[in-house]
């Protein structure tokens, strides 16, 4: 069952590849998602490991990095050196990671952190409320959030070009 879900899950993903991306930081329009233009990002407020709420609104002013996965997740992991370079390249320069864990309990998330040293918040989406808003069909799903709180790119292509536009080189 689980195996099924995975393969599903990558179908999906390299089916919706091709039609989400961004180019040169500017919002594109995106097919596959319930949006039909990229806009405002969805708010929200997740707890992180130690239960603490965190809400998108708190990031006002910076550029977010909305970062969707799961402990499951193979290509999940192999982005994590990635993003803790990104994180610590930008992470003084107003930008921030929040890594949202879809429908995962939080004893296998603090495991997972703690297991690959996440530097940036690790938030739980228990029922999966949060990813359904923001259209996630598969994992990881990457979005980057402006400072006045607009999506820029869902799925982007060019991730590091985008950041380097909002945040300056």
């Amino acid at each position: 069952m689980i195996r099924r879900i995975v393969v599903c899950s990558m179908l999906l993903f390299i089916a919706v590849l091709p039609f989400a991306s961004c180019d040169e930081g500017t919002p594109q329009k995106k097919v596959g998602t319930p949006a039909e233009a990229l806009g405002m990002a969805p708010g929200f407020s997740l707890q992180d490991l130690s239960g603490r709420t965190f809400s998108l609104e708190e990031y006002r002013g910076k550029v977010v990095l909305v970062y969707f996965t799961t402990t499951w997740c193979p290509y999940c992991k192999r982005d994590i050196p990635n993003l803790k370079k990104m994180y610590d390249r930008y992470r003084d320069r107003d930008f921030e990671i929040l890594s949202i864990f879809i429908q995962e309990s939080r004893q296998k998330v603090s495991s997972f952190a703690e297991r690959y040293e996440l530097p940036y918040p690790v938030l739980l989406d228990p029922d999966g409320a949060v990813a359904a808003r923001y259209g996630v069909r598969g994992v990881p799903t990457k979005i980057v959030v402006s400072p006045d709180g607009t999506m820029v790119c869902w799925m982007c292509g060019d991730l590091e070009g985008s950041l380097e536009k909002l945040l300056g080189k």
